[in-house]
């Protein structure tokens, strides 16, 4: 993946407080003993957070690795980048 210093430095940052999230669910079932509506909208949260880090990489592999690939002229890698980002696709829908 190719990552400039800037996104590497935001995706560390993001998936920190997505942990930091996680270990906030563990210790609202653990030693909190919470109301379940509120685990689940913690839980709920930190799926939402996930997703919005997943899109931002996939906007990266788009801008990078496969416009790399379609201004390379190599008509295989492209249809293997196409291939990739359909394989990514079809496990989120």
């Amino acid at each position: 993946m190719q990552l400039s210093k800037d996104k590497r430095q935001d995706f560390r940052s993001r998936l920190s407080r997505i942990e930091g999230q996680v270990r906030g669910v563990q210790r609202m079932v653990e030693e909190e003993d919470r109301y379940c509506g509120d685990i689940l909208d913690q839980i709920h949260s930190v799926q939402q957070a996930l997703k919005s880090v997943e899109r931002k990489i996939i906007r990266n592999h788009l801008e990078t690795c496969m416009t790399d690939a379609i201004r390379g002229g190599d008509e295989q890698a492209v249809q293997e980048s196409y291939d990739e980002v359909m394989d990514v696709l079809k496990k989120r829908i």
